[in-house]
């Protein structure tokens, strides 16, 4: 006979919530484990952040200048500077008038050749959003391994995400290295043909120099060691993937069933 009252009444809400509820305890809250910084995964993503800064910083924190020495009517050996920087719009950027009066008014507004912003901003915007995910990462690997671990989405998310941060490094990079390529060539002596103001009468122009670009070309090396480590993490974040695992069953299978 069923017992009447609160004492014989089921509570199926929850009854129903406990193994839920359970599972949700053993995944929340912070874990700080270090140890991961021993371990590949954790390791390359710490080389992934130092070298997403040291990208970010080569590019977006260039400066430099095009000098020129020019004489003209009124003027002897007067240099002139143009000064470039990130985000590189050297279309913007004017050289200094020899002299207020402008040689007597045969210099003319002489500016830079070229719009290189989009490139360089693609690989700068990269680097910055990529330091910005390596520390998430590094938060959920130190304080979170083990919701990463139970959760299947997020291994999964994690390597949809490497995999396209690893082509756009690739990308990115290869359009930057055309770019600087560019750059040079419109920073250099080879602009004087085409200043219209140094073919005026008794005008000559004369290269000195142009800043070093060196950190520019390092910031070309950053970018494929970026492509580089990410490649290589896409394996390291595979492998804790079911999609990794059931390859595993699937290839031990037949071994099994020879057994």
């Amino acid at each position: 006979m069923k017992e009447e009252g609160d004492g014989g009444r089921k509570k199926p809400g929850l009854q129903a919530l406990t193994p839920a509820a359970e599972r949700l305890e053993r995944m929340a809250g912070l874990r700080v484990d270090f140890s991961m910084f021993l371990e590949a995964l954790g390791f390359v993503k710490v080389l992934e952040w130092i070298f997403a800064i040291f990208a970010l910083a080569t590019c977006g924190g260039f400066q430099g200048k095009t000098t020129l020495l020019v004489s003209c009517k009124g003027v002897v050996n007067k240099t002139v500077t143009a000064a470039f920087a990130y985000p590189f719009r050297l279309n913007t950027v004017e050289f200094s008038a020899p002299d207020p009066k402008g040689c007597a008014g045969t210099w003319s507004d002489v500016h830079l050749v070229g719009n290189f912003s989009s490139s360089a901003q693609f690989f700068v915007t990269l680097a910055a959003l990529v330091f910005l995910y390596c520390m998430a990462a590094l938060v959920v690997y130190i304080g979170y391994n083990h919701v990463y671990q139970q959760n299947n989405k997020l291994p999964l998310t994690d390597l949809a995400i490497s995999v396209l941060i690893a082509i756009l490094w690739v990308v990115s990079t290869f359009v930057w290295a055309k770019a600087l390529a560019d750059i040079k060539m419109s920073t250099e002596a080879n602009i004087i043909p085409g200043i219209e103001a140094c073919k005026a009468p008794g005008t000559t122009c004369n290269f000195v120099s142009v800043t070093s670009m060196g950190i520019l070309n390092l910031s070309v090396v950053f970018g494929l060691l970026n492509a580089a480590l990410w490649g290589g993490n896409v394996w390291l974040v595979y492998k804790d993937t079911k999609l990794h695992n059931q390859w595993n069953r699937i290839s031990e299978s037949p071994t099994e069933r020879e057994v």
